[in-house]
């Protein structure tokens, strides 16, 4: 896709972090925008900002956990702009600890938002764009994390892979039937977002007792994290590297010149039938 005026975007966690760097960049080139997050002050605001700033919105509360939700987004979205070119499934939390203290609603939070919420953007919008036989695309947000091992947020992880075998099997399958449809899976390091303030939006039947977060179990890594991100790229500088992908084809988003080296430390010990490191 060269192309981006007029077209029709939805970008799910929207109203914050990467979501809302990519809403930023797909108003500068012209594009119409269905905005979907669960955070209702945030969404509304971004909505307000980017309509002031010119651009065409609507914004939707969605919580994409829910297959229901996602179908009612479609819906609006297909309503208000009678297309839908491209599909950031983006939204996404973290929480827990190691693979066995994380408790089962923290398994089944995470596991919610950011694999089943990406599952049912798939299902709901790839049947429309097939319909529509038009040129599209779908950008599906994973991370480093998808591509990599080691100890340290299983349950993030375990999604982030998850999310990254869900995208080269859809594009396998897509291109296998000539479909206009190209797909990529962003795959970011250290981006200053909010995701260690994820807790702020999780439901209250999936609360832990008390309140847990993606918090380490030391104070001195939790900051050492915390510090990572704030030094990190800005969500603006991804959404360039996504934008450059869609209109190169490419299907994995590397944002960062060191993801390749922690790429090919996994490879290496998957080749050479080393453990884990």
């Amino acid at each position: 896709m060269q192309e981006f005026k007029d077209k029709v975007a939805v970008i799910t966690g929207a109203a914050s972090g990467i979501g809302r760097g990519i809403a930023e960049r797909c108003a500068q080139e012209g594009m119409k925008l269905v905005l979907a997050d669960i955070e209702e002050a945030a969404l509304v605001q971004t909505e307000r900002e980017l309509r002031t700033a010119g651009a065409t919105t609507i914004a939707v509360q969605t919580d994409v956990s829910k297959a229901g939700d996602v179908e009612a987004l479609a819906q609006v979205a297909r309503k208000s702009f009678g297309a839908v070119h491209l599909l950031f499934n983006n939204a996404g939390v973290g929480a827990g600890t190691t693979i066995w203290k994380s408790t089962l609603v923290d398994w089944e939070w995470v596991m919610g938002v950011n694999l089943w919420g990406t599952i049912h953007g798939i299902r709901t919008f790839v049947p429309i764009m097939l319909n529509q036989n038009t040129e599209c695309h779908i950008v599906n947000t994973a991370s480093i994390a998808g591509l990599i091992s080691g100890s340290g947020f299983g349950v993030y992880k375990v999604t982030k892979h998850g999310v990254v075998s869900l995208s080269e099997t859809l594009s396998c399958e897509l291109a296998e039937r000539n479909a206009k449809i190209k797909v990529s899976v962003l795959c970011p390091i250290w981006v200053r977002t909010r995701i260690l303030d994820s807790e702020r939006n999780r439901p209250a039947e999936l609360q832990n007792a008390p309140a847990g977060s993606m918090i380490p179990e030391d104070e001195a890594g939790f900051e050492a994290i915390n510090q990572a991100i704030q030094a990190g790229i800005s969500p603006q500088q991804v959404a360039e590297c996504v934008f450059e992908a869609i209109r190169d084809e490419r299907f994995y988003i590397l944002t960062h010149p060191e993801s390749k080296l922690l790429i090919e430390k996994r490879m290496q010990d998957i080749l050479q039938d080393h453990n884990p490191s």
